[in-house]
């Protein structure tokens, strides 16, 4: 007998088609790609796990270790200018930065200098060098900030922070190294 086959009108359709998807609010979405972001990272957590479990790992005593820093002394002064005031100038900015700046005293009862301390202490009792790196230093100070400065102990005491004073004492430095002083 021969098969015939039914006409294609007559065929039920076993599947419908699928309804077209409502549009998800903002809030939907967000709570969705939250859902699957916390499925894999479970996942991930979950890898993490079996491939470290082989891992033989001993607790780290917090006593061993390091939680502050060596005291490692003094910064190195750093090559001197090869001219007398310079270097002067030079060794007081260190001394200035190792040792702390002050105002309304040459030497404050923790240590730190002026400026004019600080070139004092540095030129070790040379009166000669110490006036020469002052009067540069007065000169690089009126350079910058003006004719009416009277003088270094007053521009220094006039400044709330070493900031400002610390970088005339290295410019200053500067200035007496292309003079050949």
């Amino acid at each position: 007998m021969p098969q015939t086959r039914p006409a294609i009108d007559q065929i039920a359709p076993t599947t419908q088609a699928p309804a077209p998807p409502e549009a998800l609010s903002f809030e939907e979405r967000l709570t969705l790609i939250n859902t699957e972001m916390t499925a894999r990272l479970d996942e991930a957590a979950v890898a993490y796990e079996v491939n470290t479990a082989h891992i033989n790992i001993e607790p780290v005593d917090l006593v061993d270790v390091v939680t502050g820093p060596v005291d490692t002394g003094p910064a190195p002064l750093p090559d001197l200018y090869p001219t007398p005031v310079a270097a002067l100038l030079q060794r007081a900015h260190h001394r200035l930065l190792t040792g702390g700046w002050c105002k309304d005293v040459l030497v404050d009862e923790d240590g730190a200098r002026c400026m004019l301390g600080a070139i004092r202490i540095e030129a070790r009792g040379d009166s000669g060098l110490e006036a020469n790196a002052a009067a540069v230093l007065l000169d690089a100070i009126r350079r910058k900030f003006g004719d009416d400065v009277d003088s270094v102990p007053s521009f220094n005491d006039a400044h709330g922070t070493g900031r400002v004073p610390i970088r005339m004492v290295d410019q200053a430095a500067g200035l007496a190294d292309a003079r050949g002083l």
